[in-house]
């Protein structure tokens, strides 16, 4: 009885000595046919490096042999089913982990979901029984996983450090962006750090420019008319004096409003934001609805 599966171990073993040997010379093959190829490629692109091919010519030799060994192995185990399930059913091979790998080749996932035990624990309410069953395999070695990747995400991001965390991403994605930012003025994403002017001659110059300028739309005390209310913190595109610096300076075309750069010069458009600022919380009489999002003023006593 236990001759049988011996002889066929043997010879499955005598069958992949055989396919191993007639694998060779087909490998030579088909090294020999791809190499004219990769020659071919690397003449008609020269740009390329000898490296770079070699490396692509290996990778694909790889895939290749890789694929041939899977259906190889496919193969012989659809071949040699009877004889490895008749392996399988030995007692000293059934209960082994690796007898346990030998059985998902012939159908018996045991390996993976478990086998029941069906037995009911004493354990009875309201007609609901248990049964004393292990977890299945496949949640137990998740489980385990799930363990070893929180040490070792510790371990690289708060241990060693050698990980970035989000707040150094962030970071470090900024300063990446800020590389892509032009020194152009004109450059719309370029970032500015004013601070609201807050002398007297130049919030006076800023009423001057907004009543010549603005207050067709803005009315003649930031009320809104055509154009959103400026007095009350709700904004549309933010009401930090570097982003109306910025509304003024390239305006929103989309909605009507002008860009004033060319017509007004950056210490006249920085004067005329320093302004609107200053109305902020003025509450005029019928002020336009609120628009846009809500923001927190900024008292800013620095001037520029």
């Amino acid at each position: 009885m236990l001759a049988r599966p011996l002889a066929a171990a043997r010879r499955f073993r005598r069958v992949l000595l055989l396919a191993a040997g007639l694998l060779a010379p087909a490998l030579a093959a088909v090294a020999q046919t791809v190499a004219p190829e990769a020659a071919a490629a690397t003449a008609a692109a020269p740009a390329m490096g000898v490296q770079t091919v070699m490396f692509w010519f290996l990778l694909a030799t790889l895939g290749l042999v890789l694929l041939i060994f899977g259906l190889l192995f496919v193969l012989l185990v659809i071949k040699m089913k009877p004889q490895l399930r008749r392996l399988y059913e030995l007692p000293t091979v059934h209960a082994t982990w690796s007898g346990k790998v030998l059985g998902l080749l012939v159908g018996d996932p045991v390996l993976v979901v478990g086998r029941d035990k069906d037995e009911l624990m004493n354990h009875d309410y309201d007609g609901i029984t248990e049964f004393d069953n292990d977890l299945p395999p496949w949640w137990k070695y998740g489980f385990y996983f799930t363990i070893v990747f929180a040490v070792a995400y510790m371990v690289f991001y708060h241990v060693t450090y050698t990980g970035d965390l989000q707040a150094a991403e962030y970071e470090t994605e900024m300063q990446q962006a800020a590389l892509l930012v032009s020194a152009d003025d004109d450059d719309p994403n370029k970032l500015t750090t004013y601070t609201a002017l807050t002398a007297g001659p130049d919030l006076e110059a800023g009423t001057t420019l907004f009543a010549t300028n603005c207050a067709a739309c803005h009315g003649t005390e930031g009320e809104g008319k055509v154009g959103p209310n400026l007095t009350d913190d709700y904004w549309l595109h933010g009401g930090d004096i570097n982003q109306v610096y910025k509304t003024i300076k390239f305006g929103v075309t989309s909605k009507g409003m002008v860009a004033w750069k060319g017509k007004l010069s950056g210490k006249q458009m920085l004067q005329v934001s320093s302004y609107i600022e200053s109305l902020r919380g003025t509450n005029p009489p019928n002020a336009k609805e609120p628009q846009g999002e809500k923001e927190a003023p900024v008292i800013t006593a620095v001037s520029h």
